[in-house]
């Protein structure tokens, strides 16, 4: 059994490319960074966190809700093949016991802040936003998005983004801890306009004040799936 279900939907995407030597301290040991064409990316993303069951029950007060993360991404050559993952810098929500159990089990990077949310069209557009509170300062990202749902092209940027199916976590300097997330190929909408307005030093910290001024490299949003969580297992 999973050790979780949900779905993930609506997911903003904002991606950066930055100077890989940023990441380099936070690379989990066995792993090494995932390059686009020769391009080190990180991505500011939010989304819905729905109909969530763990262990195929689901917690009161814990189905639905908002997530913001931070991640880059990551390979490991194990088999003869390639696993394709993310390293999260800080993945925020606003459910106390979310962040209990990723922290204490996965070794994730969980922080629990006031959020919330808005989806809205109307004849010819989609508007999603995402809001999180920290130090009596709201942050948020938005994007308004053509309706039209279509496909994330073979070999593109977006199915680097996308398709990535591991989640990393650098336990110590030794030790990381694995799992696998599995879900379908996503589709995407087009991004008409989009905002940030996000304190990025405040939230990230001082490694990543710079992304404050540096214009994104792209932005999509994905409609998300099911998905699922499977068990950790640890590399030494």
């Amino acid at each position: 059994m999973s050790f979780l279900t949900a779905e993930w939907n609506d997911l903003a995407l904002i991606n950066y490319e930055i100077n890989p030597k940023i990441l380099e301290k936070y690379v989990p040991k066995g792993t090494e960074l995932d390059l686009w064409n020769g391009k080190c990316y990180i991505s500011l993303i939010g989304f819905m966190f729905e109909n969530v069951k763990v262990l195929g029950f689901k917690i009161p007060f814990h189905i639905n809700f908002e997530e913001v993360n931070l991640r880059f991404y990551v390979k490991r050559f194990e088999n003869g093949i390639w696993k394709r993952g993310t390293v999260f810098i800080k993945e925020i929500v606003p459910k106390p016991a979310v962040t209990l159990v990723a922290n204490i089990l996965y070794k994730e990077h969980y922080q629990t802040l006031k959020m919330r949310h808005s989806r809205t069209e109307n004849e010819v557009s989609k508007t999603f936003q995402y809001e999180w509170e920290k130090d009596n300062k709201w942050n948020s990202i938005a994007m308004t998005t053509n309706k039209i749902a279509l496909p994330i092209e073979l070999n593109s940027e977006a199915e680097f983004i996308t398709e990535h199916y591991f989640g990393y976590t650098k336990f110590n300097e030794n030790k990381t801890i694995e799992y696998e997330v599995t879900h379908p190929r996503w589709q995407q909408l087009e991004v008409l306009n989009y905002t940030i307005d996000v304190d990025f030093e405040s939230i990230y910290g001082n490694d990543f004040a710079f992304l404050q001024d540096l214009k994104p490299t792209s932005t999509f949003l994905a409609l998300g799936s099911k998905i699922t969580i499977e068990g950790k297992k640890t590399i030494k």
